[in-house]
């Protein structure tokens, strides 16, 4: 049977190793490098084919797991790098040159604007930020200059659904490269390469890891587009190590078990905080109420643990009496392992072409894989003592 045969759970417990390679080891073994050595000059000078020149260019361990993206994301080829915003600030500078114009949506991750408003513009590129809406409509702001058109979907901290069909169709009428963020759904739920979209990228750190544990980007893209953006790979001396490589495979394993958890638990919590009272709104695109919803719906086939909602109380100090006193939600940065998290988050910071007026504080949750029922008792107390303050 090939893989094209097999469903795409067991396709993601058998990508990336090859036991027969490593003497019956089932999953491809750690291995560390810097020199590798060649039995003779004619093997050391061919140039092309040799996938194991060098320690820094990728050993078994990482090829393994760039394999293992081309399966996750369905495209023909990946690289990995040593975290999420590496591989933004990659793909970036990949079609980085004076007077180009790149299209960013206004809801994308603020590492990936800053990158753009710090490093980009001073090398004479010139951002745009887009209404995530738009949809078709992003053809109004095409330019002859126009080089890459950057979506995240759902969108960071407000999860605003991009139709992605519209926007890739208007990119390829003008020529201009795709990229798209998908964190967010790990590549199990969707697959934009699917859907047209050059390249796809991942803070790995996220579910592919799902243990908090390492820090981790991916970049999956067409083989046409691979060679650019290795080229940029090599110039910046990116390099993954490979114990934390191995870890990425080994989370690949039961991403699908722990992804339909997230989704029931997620969608669990998230009906409940829209039954409460101090809730003002839920941002949650798997549910039927939410405006994004439909466009979700025809893209993604299942939703993370990630979400927004808003809350009526914006007082620092009463806030700390919901915050300080939860006993499975964290406090921190990052998300998609398997503990839940909670923090208060301000958007409107990272807003320029659309407005962001919640009316209290947005709080960003990520559930994990705690039972439901544990993480509504400790809403409920944090929300108590909220009222208690």
């Amino acid at each position: 049977m090939t893989s094209d045969d097999m469903e795409f759970d067991t396709q993601l417990t058998q990508c990336g190793r090859n036991p027969a390679q490593h003497f019956g080891a089932v999953n491809t073994p750690v291995y560390r490098a810097s020199t590798i050595l060649f039995p003779t000059l004619a093997a050391l000078d061919v140039k092309e084919g040799a996938r194991l020149r060098y320690g820094r260019r990728g050993t078994p361990t990482t090829h393994a797991l760039e394999d293992a993206v081309c399966t996750l994301e369905h495209s023909e080829r990946a690289l990995v790098t040593p975290s999420g915003v590496s591989a933004i600030s990659n793909i970036l500078m990949s079609f980085a040159e004076p007077g180009a114009h790149f299209l960013v949506s206004d809801s994308s991750y603020g590492p990936t604007r800053k990158f753009c408003d710090f490093v980009l513009r001073g090398l004479g590129v010139e951002t745009t930020y887009y209404d995530p809406t738009l949809g078709e409509r992003i053809s109004e702001l095409i330019r002859p200059e126009t080089k890459l058109i950057w979506m995240e979907s759902p969108g960071s901290q407000t999860f605003e659904v991009q139709d992605v069909d519209a926007i890739v169709a208007v990119a390829r009428a003008h020529g201009v490269v795709t990229a798209i963020d998908n964190t967010w759904s790990a590549g199990y739920f969707f697959q934009p390469m699917t859907h047209g979209v050059d390249i796809s990228m991942q803070a790995g750190t996220k579910y592919i890891s799902g243990h908090s544990d390492i820090m981790l980007g991916t970049i999956a893209c067409t083989e046409e587009i691979y060679d650019r953006l290795r080229e940029t790979y090599l110039r910046f001396g990116f390099c993954v190590s490979p114990d934390d490589a191995y870890l990425a495979l080994r989370g690949l394993r039961t991403m699908p078990l722990r992804m339909r958890q997230h989704h029931a638990s997620g969608l669990a919590i998230a009906d409940w905080l829209a039954q409460q009272g101090e809730v003002i709104r839920v941002m949650h695109p798997a549910r039927p109420q939410d405006p994004h919803h439909a466009l979700w719906k025809n893209q993604f086939s299942g939703a993370s643990g990630l979400f927004g909602f808003v809350i009526s109380e914006t007082d620092r100090g009463r806030l700390a009496r919901l915050f300080d006193g939860l006993q499975f939600f964290g406090m921190g940065s990052s998300w998609g392992g398997f503990e839940s998290l909670l923090v208060p988050t301000n958007p409107t910071v990272y807003r320029t072409a659309t407005d962001w007026t919640p009316m209290g504080q947005t709080i960003r949750i990520h559930v994990g894989l705690e039972d439901p029922k544990d993480l509504i008792r400790d809403l409920r107390t944090g929300f108590d003592r909220l009222h208690d303050a």
